[in-house]
């Protein structure tokens, strides 16, 4: 018995550390998807006065930054023009794997651990009001 758990210790140990890990990075796909089309609508689709694409990338990003302050998550943002006046947000979430939420090296017996990324992309109008065309 004792040989056969110390057999199996070490693979039922790296199945719940993928588990876990798994649904981690689930979780935060699904917040992401919900928070940066909140995010993007708010800051970009009506920008303020004198409010560049530049700007509004920036207002996005520092709200997605205050939405995941893990240090285990990435986020990025970026803006590209889709054409007839639209303007394509696309943000990035990476997601670095932990050992049931502690933190570890990237590597392991030479075995380097790749992050995981999700993208999420909406096109907005970004409609200034009172702008006369």
């Amino acid at each position: 018995m004792t040989v056969e758990l110390a057999v199996a210790f070490p693979v039922l140990l790296v199945v719940a550390l993928v588990v876990v890990n798994a649904a981690m990075f689930f979780g935060q796909c699904a917040a992401f998807d919900n928070l940066f089309c909140d995010a993007v609508r708010v800051h970009a689709a009506s920008p303020a006065y004198g409010q560049g694409t530049a700007q509004s990338v920036t207002l996005v990003q520092e709200a997605m930054d205050q939405a995941f302050p893990e240090g285990n998550v990435e986020v990025a943002v970026r803006a590209d023009d889709a054409g007839l006046g639209h303007t394509r947000f696309t943000g990035t979430l990476r997601f670095a794997p932990t050992l049931f939420g502690y933190p570890f090296r990237s590597e392991a017996f030479g075995v380097a651990f790749p992050r995981l990324s999700h993208s999420a992309q909406i096109v907005v109008d970004c409609y200034k009001p009172g702008v006369l065309l």
